[in-house]
């Protein structure tokens, strides 16, 4: 998770069957594939459970109106609070066994939650497309940058488990095959977008401003595969320093929180349709979450096509770069000293295991939906997908917020310009060489994902 308990930390991922309960990647996997599980079952048995507990404000512009609203819906607040609550505290009791200051943290941040999706209704932020997810960012950053955030709340600020929880329910919303039709098309765009990326980075890096090629390494990573994962996994295969991998990872946190306002403002100036857009801040986003939160100001079907771009096109690419790169740095960086040859093995280990999930969950309702045994399609929506949809916007919430009330942009300012200037380098062919693929080239293509 993003917090790592000063008590019981989770252990290296080691590729052995202990991982499926000491990781968190597996839990997003399990508790997203339950919640779909739980879904089929209440349906399947006449149950309206999922649709009782999912809460969503309806748009309002006098705030009498939504205080009513939730006023009158209290128990199905109260009951998707404690639905949530008992399934991640099981995750944490593996993960670090602080359930008690998690019971307390969560608490806060399910109320901040609600509190963020109540305003996120009003039709004054509906009129300047401020959505839900952006709201719940910039309430994160004001609080974050104004107080210190108290450790009782940091056990609660898991973003990354968040999000790979988001993704395995995003599964549930995408056909299975849809994503086999655009896996193609997304693996290969993002490969161009990666490769270009990474080498701009790594050759500015080392070549312009003389950095460590394993800090290089690292920074490339980041700006081109997947974020903060891709840092962090990287920068362990090449073994770069902890303070180089720090960095890395505050550049990926500043680019990524400014790319949220800029690329949903450029895609409304150069009326990009929501498909293309989508795919393109799959290429142009450095991390998962706030990629998903710039989707998210366009509307569901950017969602879909940037998780398409992103998840299916990009995030597959870590377990391979760990490989490849662990291989380089053993073989030519490291020749000189005596170290652990790369194994096949670190594809496995690396490999984002939500990724999985997101395939399962799409599996199974695709599945679901070309059984006999589903009455209408419209049934399976309103029963099943739709329900999944709102708990994922909530755990979407949930990162948002994560992500503001842990970024103090005091911190983000100070990683030096050297490695800022080698980032921003990669920032500059990304953005173009994105809109070019996903807009231009591929642009007739995207339209047509729904």
């Amino acid at each position: 998770m993003g917090y790592v308990s000063s008590a019981k930390k989770s252990t290296t991922p080691s590729g052995g069957w202990s991982d499926l309960w000491r990781q968190e990647d597996y839990w997003a996997v399990w508790l997203g594939l339950t919640i779909i599980v739980l879904a089929i079952v209440f349906w399947s048995n006449g149950i309206n459970f999922m649709n009782w507990i999912v809460l969503k404000i309806p748009s309002y512009s006098n705030y009498n109106t939504a205080i009513s609203y939730v006023s009158s819906h209290k128990i199905t607040l109260l009951t998707l609070y404690l639905f949530f609550l008992i399934l991640f505290s099981i995750a944490v009791k593996a993960l670090t066994g602080e359930v008690k200051r998690f019971l307390v943290g969560f608490t806060f941040l399910f109320l901040l939650s609600a509190l963020v999706s109540v305003w996120g209704s009003w039709d004054v932020m509906k009129r300047y497309n401020i959505e839900t997810p952006l709201l719940a960012l910039v309430v994160g950053l004001i609080i974050s940058n104004l107080f210190k955030i108290p450790n009782w709340l940091s056990t609660a600020l898991q973003t990354q488990f968040y999000i790979k929880l988001g993704i395995v329910l995003m599964g549930a919303s995408l056909p299975f095959t849809l994503i086999v039709k655009a896996g193609t098309t997304a693996f290969a765009q993002a490969t161009i977008i990666a490769l270009a990326t990474f080498l701009t980075i790594y050759w500015t890096g080392t070549r312009v401003f003389s950095l460590d090629k394993r800090f290089a390494a690292t920074l490339a990573a980041g700006g081109s595969i997947c974020g903060v994962s891709a840092s962090i996994a990287i920068g362990g295969a090449v073994k770069a320093e902890k303070q180089h991998v720090s960095i890395a990872i505050s550049l990926v946190i500043l680019w990524s929180i400014i790319m949220i306002f800029i690329l949903p403002l450029a895609i409304k100036a150069l009326h990009i349709p929501p498909g293309p857009a989508g795919a393109w801040i799959g290429t142009a986003e450095f991390a998962d979450a706030p990629g998903m939160a710039a989707a998210a100001a366009i509307n569901e079907q950017a969602i879909k096509t940037f998780t398409l771009m992103k998840v299916v096109g990009r995030d597959m690419f870590i377990g391979i770069w760990c490989f490849i790169m662990a291989f380089t740095s053993v073989t030519r960086w490291e020749k000189r000293y005596i170290g652990t040859k790369p194994d096949a093995l670190d594809v496995w280990i690396r490999f984002p295991k939500f990724v999985i999930g997101f395939f399962v969950a799409s599996i199974i309702i695709t599945f679901l939906a070309a059984s006999p045994h589903v009455v209408t399609s419209k049934a399976l929506d309103n029963r099943i997908i739709n329900p999944i949809i709102e708990l994922r916007n909530w755990a979407f919430i949930f990162t948002f917020l994560s992500i503001g009330l842990t970024s103090r942009l005091k911190d983000l300012a100070s990683v030096g310009w050297k490695p800022f200037a080698a980032f921003t380098a990669g920032v500059l062919v990304n953005i173009p060489l994105g809109y070019l693929l996903a807009v231009v080239i591929m642009g007739n293509y995207w339209i047509t994902v729904k």
